[in-house]
Parts: structure tokens; sequence; C-alpha cells
């Protein structure tokens, strides 16, 4: 029988606690890695969470990046995030501060002229200082209610320490996740947190089935066995249903992320894919 058949089976047993070390250098260093990214390439931050100005023209004279860049940067636009988005029809994307309605056109004439656009085909997004704060305040604070209710809920049902493991479980797939979408430089819009609650919310769900099988099994062969062999034999009961659950939620995922936005143009739905993929395979790992 092949070692799928016999894993599936139950008849192979990891040896999850005695190898701990391997998994915590293995943690340890995607999570340094991923704190390096976010400190040294930081957020694609959309116009949402900043506030600004962002401009869209369709790119019919196929201009490059770095004329639309240079183009941008010659008319005085310093800071100025330049982006060609690919869709049905490409688009050359401008994102910069805040700007004064003459100012908004001026960029708008600049660039239809790099992509040889009319200026009624421009689209124009304003996003005031304000809003941009108030965006980001409430992701925070969606974020912290979670953590807090997640807390509470397994201090309740199974103790704290428990409750310790799970935090540390989620901040570790909170920090790949974040550093990973910093280090492709995907834009983190509304949508991107959206993901990040939803793959927290799947973490938990697998750590919990975890925590609940090591407890039953403690209650019935407590007296039997010692922690370390109770969650080895807890964990190993449970790997297949992670993996299997993994796998059903990925490939989904997989086809949005790789069909739909790449294959098919769907670009606005290449942030909240890579999200939800990368969360669900760390989810995975750190709930086991």
């Amino acid at each position: 029988m092949s070692i799928l058949g016999r894993l599936y089976r139950g008849d192979i047993h990891f040896d999850f606690v005695g190898r701990r070390r391997l998994w915590a250098i293995i943690s340890g260093t995607a999570v340094v890695i991923a704190i390096l990214s976010l400190l040294i390439r930081q957020f694609n931050l959309s116009v949402d969470f900043e506030g600004g100005t962002v401009v869209e023209v369709p790119n019919i004279a196929a201009a490059s990046l770095e004329d639309a860049r240079s183009a941008v940067g010659d008319a005085g636009f310093a800071g100025a995030r330049v982006q060609v988005v690919e869709s049905d029809v490409d688009k050359l994307r401008v994102q910069t501060e805040a700007l004064p309605g003459a100012e908004q056109d001026r960029l708008i004439t600049v660039l239809v002229g790099v992509a040889g656009a009319t200026f009624d085909d421009a689209f124009l997004e304003a996003v005031g200082p304000t809003f941009g704060a108030q965006i980001t305040e409430r992701a925070i604070r969606a974020l912290v209610i979670f953590l807090i209710v997640v807390t509470l809920f397994i201090t309740f049902r199974f103790e704290w320490k428990m409750a310790l493991a799970a935090l540390a479980a989620l901040f570790h797939d909170l920090f790949i996740t974040a550093g990973i979408y910093s280090l492709v430089g995907f834009e983190v819009t509304p949508a991107t947190v959206i993901a990040v609650l939803t793959i927290l919310g799947y973490s938990l769900y697998d750590t919990v089935v975890v925590f609940d099988k090591v407890q039953e099994n403690i209650e019935e062969h407590g007296d039997r066995h010692t922690f370390p062999e109770l969650a080895n034999f807890s964990m190993n009961q449970v790997l297949m249903r992670s993996i299997n659950t993994s796998l059903t939620s990925l490939l989904p995922i997989g086809s949005l992320l790789f069909i739909g936005s790449y294959l098919l143009g769907a670009s606005t739905l290449r942030e909240f894919a890579l999200a939800l993929f990368i969360g669900v395979a760390a989810g995975t790992y750190s709930s086991i």
C-alpha cells in the first residue's frame, strides 16, 4: 500500500512532539523573514487606507511601465505610484497623494497622453485622508475584537494555555500572510482585510478540532499515557482530516487565484484570492 494510503488508514504515526524543535525553527524562520519584509518593503496600501488620488486610463498605445513612470515623474508628481493593470483592456494606473482639482486634471492629461486615450476615458477616484484613517481604524478594531473573542472562547471551552497556543498560531498565520503579501507587492485593499479575517477563522476552526481531540483523549486515556503521547496520538488522528479539508479549500481558491486572475484577467480577485490561499495553507500547518 502506498504511503498516502497508509496515512489515510492511520497506519503511519508521525512524532510531532518529538520534532517540535524542527517545527519551531521552520516557523521562526518564516516569521522572521515575514517581519523583515514588512519592515523593509512594507505594504502596498490602496487609496482606501492611505487616502489620495487614483487615476486609471486604458492603455491603448500599449505604453510601457517605464514610459508611464517617466512621464508622470517629469510632470512633477513625485512619489506617485504607477502601475500597469492587466485586464480585458490593460490600463495605466497612478496613485498619488490628495491633489486639488487643477492638479488632478493635469495628471489625467499627462496619463492619457502616454496611453493614447482621451480625457473622457479616464477614471478618477479621490479619497480623503480622514476616510482612509477610518478604514484603517475599523480594520484594526475588527482584528482586536476577533482575537479577544477567540481568547475568551478557548479559555472557557478548554483552558488558558490552549488559548495562548491558539493565539500564537493565529499570529503565525497573520505574519506569514502579511509577509508574503509584502514580498509579492500586491495592493492591500479592504477585500484583503476580509480575506485575512476569513483565514484566521479557518485557522481557528482547525486548531479547535485538534484541541478537542486532545482533550477527548486525555479524558479517556490520561491515566495510562503521558501528555506528549496523547498529543501525538491526537494529531495523527486528525491529520488526514486537516489535509483533506485544506485540499478541498485550496483547490477552488487556487482556481480563483490562477485561472480567474491570471488566465481570465480578473485582476480584482487576485489580492483576495492570494490572501486566502496563503492563509489556508499556513493555517493548516500551524494548527498541526
